[in-house]
């Protein structure tokens, strides 16, 4: 059986009976770097400024998509897009952008959501398009909230 692809985060699934005796390789960078930096991964992307910033999750290699926390930067002087793929994924989203316009994260083609400079969310691409993933979050209030240490915010 051939080496396949995962069809979200593009980890390389060996095949029964190949890389016999050097499967190890292909196993540390799926387990040390791949699912590390979807679970855990922080990367900066400077957004283009008069064209979109396209990320891409490539077939068991680093890429910036399969990150977790992506923080945009960059000098804009309009709203600008960063195209994601198509990949059921979850993303920390930050606005780092200056120039006070908002990045809209999406897949190519599709409408995705508008993250205002200097916010930071929570999105979810559901396999077709971005969808804001907090917005079945219930209000929460002052008097139910309680800060460890509210000095280290």
């Amino acid at each position: 059986m051939a080496s396949t692809y995962s069809p979200n985060l593009a980890i390389q699934l060996i095949g029964t009976g190949d890389q016999a005796g050097t499967w190890g390789t292909t196993t540390n960078v799926n387990l040390g770097t791949l699912l590390e930096q979807a679970i855990s991964g922080y990367v900066t992307q400077a957004i283009t400024d008069g064209a979109d910033t396209v990320i891409t999750i490539p077939n068991g290699v680093s890429g910036v998509a399969r990150n977790m926390a992506i923080v945009c930067n960059g000098a804009l002087t309009a709203n600008r897009n960063l195209i994601v793929p198509a990949n059921t994924k979850l993303y920390l989203i930050t606005n780092s952008t200056t120039g006070g316009f908002a990045v809209t994260v999406k897949v190519a083609g599709q409408t995705g959501v508008s993250v205002p400079n200097g916010a930071k969310t929570w999105l979810v691409c559901n396999g077709t398009d971005i969808v804001d993933a907090t917005n079945y979050i219930t209000a929460i209030t002052a008097s139910t909230l309680t800060l460890a240490n509210p000095l280290s915010l």
